[in-house]
């Protein structure tokens, strides 16, 4: 199997992304959808952004590597009773069922910057993007001091070594390298714009809670955790993470969880 959609069915992503409804919504109305735009959402999990644009009168197509993520945004879709939204499982990296130029809006939060060989994802969204259109991505920032950043540094730790040639995800994060991507695939500097957002993971049960939900259920903790138990390490990465979580939660409500995760924003015209 493709070792990128092992990662993403292994746990069940539906649960972290539970917490990410409501600044998902939110984003989506930043972005000017309007009746009958074209919109693809690439790396779209179970829905968390597709499912508000075609709220907002989008036609919108989710693709997404995991197979069991697709069907779970198809299950969403059908109890919203939303027929202007579709989901088929794809790879990032190759599009090869999508004609060129068919959207006007291509749209991926925190989806695409996990795919392998990254020029081939800016080429291959740029491709799908009719001229004139957008393309937005929301990526984690490497280094951050927020929540995603620091879970995948603490992770890290427990892990063995990426393998030779690996490309850290993060590095979407990184404006110069987010440049000389979408460069390559034909746009100019001045049409890819930048803007520091920060997004926030809301749950009804504590810090302590919400990392058993990494550790069950999304797929990078799950390896992390598994690592950590071969080294006799799991109690260790376990409390290190109660304790960014603790910090991090801004919820005056010790039984709830609210924690704003910083984020770059890229919008390239097409």
């Amino acid at each position: 199997m493709n070792p990128n959609q092992a990662l993403w069915e292994k746990g069940d992503f539906t649960q972290i992304a539970q917490t990410m409804r409501q600044s998902g919504a939110a984003l989506v109305a930043q972005l000017g959808i309007t009746e009958g735009l074209k919109v693809l959402d690439l790396g779209c999990g179970d829905g968390t952004t597709a499912i508000p644009e075609a709220k907002l009168g989008a036609t919108v197509l989710g693709v997404d590597i995991a197979r069991n993520l697709v069907e779970a945004g198809k299950d969403r879709a059908k109890a919203e009773g939303l027929t202007n939204c579709t989901f088929q499982e794809g790879d990032a990296t190759d599009l090869h069922e999508l004609t060129d130029q068919s959207f006007d809006l291509l749209v991926s939060i925190f989806g695409a910057m996990f795919a392998p060989k990254p020029f081939d994802v800016a080429r291959e969204m740029v491709r799908v993007t009719r001229p004139g259109g957008r393309i937005v991505m929301g990526n984690w920032i490497p280094g951050d001091p927020t929540l995603v950043a620091q879970i995948l540094k603490i992770s890290s730790a427990y892990t063995p070594p990426p393998p030779e040639g690996f490309l850290s995800p993060m590095l979407w994060g990184v404006e110069s390298h987010v440049i000389e991507r979408f460069e390559q695939a034909g746009v100019a500097k001045e049409n890819i714009t930048f803007l520091k957002d920060t997004f926030t993971f809301n749950t009804s049960y504590p810090p302590s809670e919400y990392v058993k939900t990494f550790k069950n259920f999304y797929g990078p903790t799950m390896n992390a955790f598994e690592a950590a138990e071969k080294s006799g390490k799991a109690v260790e990465l376990q409390q290190e993470l109660e304790v960014l979580f603790t910090s991090q939660n801004k919820s005056t409500d010790t039984n709830k969880t609210s924690i704003s995760v910083n984020f770059l924003r890229v919008t390239v015209t097409r």
